[in-house]
């Protein structure tokens, strides 16, 4: 039986909305609004979803970098949400997070090697006088050579920007690392380096991952399993296989549609979505996707479809539809 490393449960992040002159709280922007889900130790789980889905709010309420509003977080058997912020903070040794652009999140005034040093000074994880030894074992860890260790963050490319991102996660030897669209911003020859890389640190370090993403070509190289989020909720969870294979949400299936296929002779139905994504500030009552589904009736309107699998998915393939049934065996078609 795999050990159950991260446990999320009922997950809220709400942030609030302050309006007139004395700046009351007047709403809330529902970012995530009840996400449950578990990770195990050493696989990879993506959160896949459009911008503004609540994808990268998720990763960060796990990491207490905004504080969440409700829920459990329930991390190596401890309760993250009851530690105080010096616990927290030494906690944060065995979770890291790999930023979508390195530059941002890496101090431009800082050499590589006060980088690395400055994180395993603040975990206290080795020893000064292995400091060096470590940065050089880093270094070519991520593969940088230990001669550009004294290089500024400005004289790298983005490809070894994110190499450096990655290896000063890695610098405090954690055991889970989120990955926040960690290759996003890279362009496709050096996010497949990357993500190599990614994999191979898996394997030697025994690492678990969130990866973060909006690119379902990545996520199918990189994850075991794939849950799929929309305004804040999650509509599908499942392994890698079946969900590619087999989705279930109309939301999943309208995702899979938009991936190109390299092959011009093999014509592919896409399915265009209506409407744009509606504001978490007030999202639609019933099942989130509505008011952009193509199967919607005034049942999805009034009712909130809870996660559930049927009777040809697997159990660990879940999604929240109240027709998937029908939509599955043609007994249901599209509106018009």
């Amino acid at each position: 039986m795999q050990k159950e490393l991260l446990k999320v449960n009922n997950l809220k992040q709400y942030f609030p909305i302050k309006g007139g002159m004395l700046g009351r709280t007047v709403n809330h922007v529902k970012a995530v609004d009840g996400v449950s889900f578990t990770i195990y130790e050493g696989e990879t789980v993506s959160i896949v979803g459009e911008s503004g889905c609540g994808k990268s709010t998720t990763g960060r309420a796990i990491l207490r970098l905004d504080e969440p509003t409700a829920g459990e977080i329930q991390f190596d058997g401890e309760d993250l949400l009851s530690l105080n912020k010096t616990q927290m903070r030494k906690k944060r040794k065995d979770l890291q997070i790999i930023f979508q652009d390195p530059y941002a999140s890496i101090n431009p005034r800082q050499t590589v090697r006060q980088v690395l040093e400055e994180a395993m000074d603040i975990q206290n994880v080795i020893p000064k006088a292995q400091r060096g030894e470590k940065v050089r074992e880093l270094m070519d860890t991520v593969g940088l050579g230990a001669h550009q260790a004294d290089r500024f963050p400005h004289e790298f490319s983005g490809g070894q920007r994110q190499r450096i991102g990655i290896a000063r996660a890695l610098s405090v030897n954690p055991k889970l690392i989120i990955c926040d669209e960690a290759v996003s911003a890279l362009d496709v020859s050096i996010q497949a380096q990357v993500i190599n890389l990614l994999k191979k640190l898996q394997r030697e370090f025994k690492l678990t991952y969130l990866f973060i993403s909006h690119d379902l070509g990545v996520v199918r190289h990189i994850s075991d399993r794939v849950i799929v989020m929309y305004l804040g909720k999650i509509v599908e969870i499942a392994d890698k296989k079946s969900l590619f294979e087999n989705p279930q949400h109309p939301y999943t299936k309208a995702l899979l549609s938009a991936i190109p296929i390299p092959d011009p002779e093999i014509k592919k139905e896409r399915i265009i979505l209506k409407g744009d994504v509606p504001s978490p500030i007030d999202p639609p009552t019933g099942c989130r996707f509505h008011t952009r589904c193509p199967f919607a009736t005034e049942k999805c309107k009034t009712d909130t479809p809870e996660l559930r699998s049927t009777d040809y998915m697997q159990d660990s393939h879940m999604a929240a539809c109240h027709y998937m049934e029908e939509i599955q065996s043609g007994e249901r078609q599209p509106n018009q």
